[in-house]
């Protein structure tokens, strides 16, 4: 089972004049909400995971919801022989995860682990329910931390464009 989790940085906390309620796309996704965040499967007790501290965790989220879906444009869908590939790069560094989907199953690897470290392997329907989930209860914790984020236009549009899936 796919467990997504994050949490924000002492470290490098957002600027106390931040009107959250105004802040554009750019400040959402890379210069607020800084922390760490994490992919780990339950059931083999394994984890990807950053240890930065200055990961932007809602820019994470979003575009971790990307990806499964650029994962899914083959038409044959979860009968594609061929595999989709997609990354998630960190801005401040070169390291990525790696994604590649085969059939309906999707391979996650971290470039900062050993390369001998088998990667993460997830059903597709299961990775995107679960970074929606993540994405939708990541929001629901900022915007109870930071007022006037919930009226966010920005926001608003990104809970739209992914919604919970069941």
């Amino acid at each position: 089972m796919l467990d997504i989790g994050y949490a924000l940085s002492n470290r490098f906390p957002d600027p106390p004049q931040t009107d959250y309620r105004r802040a554009d796309v750019h400040a959402l996704r890379y210069d607020l909400f800084c922390g760490d965040v994490y992919l780990a499967d339950t059931e083999t007790d394994r984890e990807l995971s950053t240890a930065w501290g200055w990961v932007p965790v809602l820019d994470f989220a979003w575009a971790l919801c990307d990806i499964v879906e650029r994962l899914d444009r083959d038409p044959l869908g979860s009968r594609a022989a061929r595999p989709q590939q997609a990354e998630l790069d960190f801005t401040e560094s070169t390291d990525r995860m790696l994604f590649e989907r085969r059939f309906g199953w999707v391979d996650i690897e971290a470039e900062w682990l050993p390369t001998s470290e088998p990667p993460l392997t997830f059903s597709h329907a299961e990775l995107r329910r679960e970074s929606r989930d993540f994405l939708h209860d990541l929001i629901a914790d900022l915007t109870d931390l930071h007022e006037g984020l919930r009226d966010n236009p920005a926001i608003w549009t990104l809970e739209a464009r992914f919604p919970r899936v069941s």
